[in-house]
């Protein structure tokens, strides 16, 4: 149930999506690395947030949206 938030990804973050409730990635689109890996494993994700490493804190609890492209804190 964790969601990843990091600033972009590639080839060698795979392993980390498996374990994720989510993806939410600062740079990127939507044929970017963490987009496919995460439309291939049926977990949401939103990429081109430009900031979510810096307003997402470890411990927020967050909504991650990827039919809307939104990220919550709830």
């Amino acid at each position: 149930g964790e969601i990843l938030v990091c600033r972009t990804t590639d080839p060698g973050w795979a392993s980390y999506f498996f374990v994720a409730g989510g993806v939410v990635i600062d740079v990127g689109g939507p044929i970017s690395h963490g987009a496919i890996v995460a439309r291939e494993l049926g977990i949401p994700c939103v990429i081109n947030t430009r900031n979510g490493t810096r307003r997402l804190h470890t411990g927020d609890r967050i909504r991650v949206d990827g039919t809307t492209g939104t990220v919550t804190l709830v």
